[in-house]
């Protein structure tokens, strides 16, 4: 049996490479062979509101209820870029909604999963955005706005998010070291797995009499990335994304 997982596939209407090699993986699992497929958030580009149904995201939904119903177990941690995804997509897709950190049993591996933002402490910008937006009152008030008024929000944000990540240093865009000690120890793990940084990696961290594994996934940029984990190992599958012309 396998366990996948992604993160940062940042789907969009412009990237339909990306969006082929997802629908095939999904396509492509059989739930025969398949515990789980694990999404560690930045599924989307942006999410404006489970309402917002366009045909690209119809198409999406649809596709991850197709899998779902076939048997296979589907799993998302939400993300910086899609934080407003909520019950209603998950209702529509039958995918299960994590929180920010979750343990899961990886074949007797207790392994913390997250999508790795909470980690950046030192980008201090970020943090106090993340915290401002992720307030339940805000975001109701929010996906109560008029769809056209919250799509002309988002485009502002983007912008802004866009300048702000040239003039930051690449270091503070990483994970804080004490912040992953930190995660480690409250969740009493030896293994972690996130994404969100696109550095794609394994890390060892010196934690108290032992070392921890803390494994980053990488975006789906130019290459899909998918981690697959079974009882005796772990392999990464990466293939080249085509645009079609």
């Amino acid at each position: 049996m396998k366990t996948y997982f992604i993160s940062d596939l940042h789907l969009c209407e412009t990237r339909r490479g990306i969006t082929t090699s997802f629908l095939e993986l999904l396509a492509n699992l059989d739930p025969k062979e398949t515990d789980a497929l694990y999404i560690l958030g930045d599924l989307f580009e942006f999410w404006v509101g489970d309402d917002y149904n366009t045909p690209f995201n119809l198409q999406i939904k649809n596709a991850l209820k197709d899998a779902v119903d076939r048997g296979t177990d589907i799993y998302l941690v939400k993300g910086n870029r899609d934080f407003l995804v909520g019950k209603r997509f998950a209702k529509q897709t039958g995918v299960t909604l994590l929180g920010d950190e979750t343990v899961i049993d990886l074949y007797g591996v207790p392994t913390l999963i997250l999508h790795g933002d909470t980690l950046c402490t030192d980008d201090v910008k970020y943090q106090e955005f993340r915290q401002k937006v992720n307030q339940p009152w805000l975001q109701w008030v929010f996906n109560h706005l008029p769809l056209s008024l919250r799509l002309k929000i988002v485009s502002k944000v983007k912008g802004q998010a866009r300048n702000d990540k040239q003039d930051k240093q690449l270091d503070i865009m990483d994970v804080n070291q004490h912040a992953v000690v930190d995660a480690f120890n409250r969740q009493q793990v030896t293994h972690m797995i996130h994404g969100h940084t696109h550095r794609p990696d394994l890390h060892t961290v010196e934690l108290t009499n032992q070392i921890g594994e803390r494994r980053v996934l990488g975006d789906w940029h130019s290459h899909n990335f998918v981690l697959r984990v079974t009882a005796s190992d772990h392999s990464v599958i990466k293939e080249p994304i085509v645009e079609p012309k």
